[in-house]
């Protein structure tokens, strides 16, 4: 806990975490596809705009609340889906749960969770999305919508950019593969961890819970698991199958894995309340364009119609309202929650929602706003448009 206190940054808890487990799981969380071109923009993406406090205003209270999809959260974060958080620590999702949940936050559970749809829905009473795809086996599909709504999840989020895994090139120089399998340079590198070694046997290799009753005589092996979800994603995928999804499921749902105006408005069309604008935090197709340079475009072309929720890059409070001033009603966000987990379990979770949830608070007071829906396009300028002086100025 004392470790956790001194992490006063997103980039602290980075340092924590990958202290604490070896390189190889290390990376196969803060990894992304062949050259990271499009991770690393995500991340620069927000240097592009400088922001324009507001001076001389009374901010000596500051609500940063806002709704999304008809769900009212205490500051603008949404914990994205991020599958296996066992590998990370063995509390994995319970933990992610748990820390929303007390946060008042919304959590995102994936479907190649660690932990079953149904095992975090009896965990909190806290609000909750079930991140989902368009597999080949629409039996599959309409069984986890079944299970998200039997388990009082409030809402869908299908991401649509994973019509095959991307090259994510760290795992292949590492060896890494899920279930681990130990090679002569994983060797040393587990060896050297000794805590996390120990849970990972104690507790057990982290599971796709929620398919392994899929899989008969092999329901405790992962390989065999993953290999069953490989099979099912789909390559034909199309916007009536997403259409279809949404009259299934009957509620709030949201796309996630959009970069342009048009998919914007198609995903609005066939009745999305949600448009998540996002490149899978750059681990899927590299060279993909950073959801901040394209977020203008699609709040211009929804115009309302859907909340905008943008996903990548997010590591400071000044990144949200900057998101917001461009039209976001909120952020998405996975690595940092997942370098809390590592670093800490629960707590390390708890430590970076409450980074986030300060920097936001102190951030809108200096910008010189009390609520959220007031930020906007005034409070920014792109650097583009800086006034050129002289050399000699």
């Amino acid at each position: 806990m004392k470790r956790l206190q001194r992490c006063h940054d997103i980039g602290d808890l980075r340092t924590v975490a990958q202290s604490r487990i070896p390189r190889a799981v290390f990376d196969f969380m803060d990894g992304a596809a062949e050259d990271e071109v499009s991770m690393q923009g995500n991340r620069s993406s927000f240097a592009q705009y400088d922001l324009l406090p507001e001076v001389l205003t009374d901010v000596s209270n500051v609500n940063m609340t806002t709704t999304v999809m008809g769900q009212t959260i205490p500051f603008p974060l949404i914990l994205a889906p991020t599958g296996l958080s066992r590998l990370f620590h063995h509390q994995g999702e319970k933990a992610v749960a748990t820390a929303a949940a007390r946060a008042g936050l919304i959590y995102s559970l994936s479907s190649g969770s660690s932990v079953s749809i149904e095992e975090i829905g009896a965990l909190t009473d806290g609000p909750k999305w079930f991140q989902i795809y368009v597999w080949k086996d629409r039996a599959l599909v309409s069984e986890f919508i079944s299970r998200a709504r039997a388990a009082n999840y409030q809402a869908l989020c299908l991401t649509v950019d994973v019509q095959v895994y991307g090259n994510r090139q760290r795992d292949l120089y590492n060896g890494m593969t899920t279930p681990i399998r130990l090679s002569r340079k994983l060797a040393f590198d587990l060896a050297s961890h000794p805590r996390w070694w120990f849970n990972l046997i104690t507790k057990g290799q982290p599971q796709l819970a929620n398919v392994k009753d899929k899989m008969g005589d092999n329901i405790t092996d992962l390989n065999s698991q993953a290999a069953y979800i490989n099979r099912q994603f789909d390559r034909s995928v199309t916007w009536d199958d997403a259409s279809w999804m949404i009259r299934e499921w009957g509620g709030p749902f949201a796309i996630k894995g959009i970069l342009s105006p048009a998919d914007a408005l198609r995903a609005v069309e066939i009745g999305a309340n949600g448009i998540v604008v996002s490149n899978h935090g750059g681990r899927q197709l590299d060279q993909a364009a950073a959801p901040v340079d394209v977020l203008p475009a699609i709040v211009d072309a929804v115009e309302g119609r859907a909340d905008i929720v943008v996903d990548g890059g997010i590591r400071r409070g000044t990144d949200i309202i900057k998101a917001l001033a461009l039209g976001a009603k909120a952020c998405m966000t996975g690595r940092p929650y997942l370098y809390g987990l590592a670093a800490g379990g629960e707590a390390g979770v708890s430590r970076a929602l409450d980074i986030f949830s300060d920097e936001v608070e102190r951030d809108m007071s200096l910008l010189g706003v009390t609520r959220t829906a007031d930020i906007g396009p005034r409070h920014l300028r792109h650097k583009n448009d800086a006034p050129r002086y002289p050399s000699n100025y």
